[in-house]
């Protein structure tokens, strides 16, 4: 049996960011797949009767997490940029995830606009960049049309209506069977977890 972890995040959440580029690593140590999953936390927020980041509703929260970032980005060796807008809208780059079938890619290309947003301080909305995502990858930057396709459209709007169910209420979030874990400083736990099933 190939043991999992469900990685759920959201490309406007910095700490997804974290997350995303060390997943794989960590995972693959131990024997773990890692199965990425995308989806949206507006509508959660939302249902919390949130119109916006809590980041920026709560502006100590908020001063707190980028502090936070710099820290674990320069621990890491990671690049960081704070970008001009936040939060980003990840719905076309969501979309486009969900698109792309195989795994390699699709972890390239979650990587590669975390990269653009929070390395790079790109606008993940803007077609070019999500075309030279793709690009990036070995995907043609017509791909991006997928992000149009009302299947996929629709398929995203079902991965948010299944991240509820699941009672999951930020990024990013670990699934191990029915065990969640939320947070970056999580991670390690839930593939300890999934590694011991």
């Amino acid at each position: 049996m190939t043991l999992s972890i469900q990685f759920w995040f959201e490309f406007a959440s910095t700490y997804s960011y974290l997350s995303a580029m060390r997943i794989e690593d960590a995972a693959g140590r131990h024997g773990v797949k890692v199965d990425w999953q995308p989806f949206l936390l507006g509508p959660i927020f939302a249902a919390q009767g949130w119109n916006d980041s809590p980041f920026n509703l709560y502006p100590a929260k908020g001063d707190y997490m980028w502090r936070d970032m710099e820290r674990l980005t320069t621990q890491r060796g990671l690049p960081f940029q704070r970008p001009g807008i936040f939060p980003q809208n990840g719905l076309k780059a969501a979309r486009l995830t969900l698109a792309i079938k195989d795994a390699a890619p699709k972890a390239k290309f979650v990587r590669a606009v975390y990269s653009a947003e929070f390395a790079d301080g790109q606008n993940i909305a803007d077609d070019d960049v999500l075309a030279g995502c793709l690009s990036a990858v070995g995907l043609s930057a017509g791909f991006i049309d997928q992000a149009q396709d009302p299947a996929i459209k629709a398929a995203l709007i079902e991965q948010s209506k299944t991240a509820q169910a699941k009672g999951l209420f930020g990024a990013p979030s670990f699934l191990v069977g029915d065990e969640l874990f939320w947070g970056d400083d999580r991670l390690d736990d839930a593939i300890k977890l999934a590694a011991e099933i």
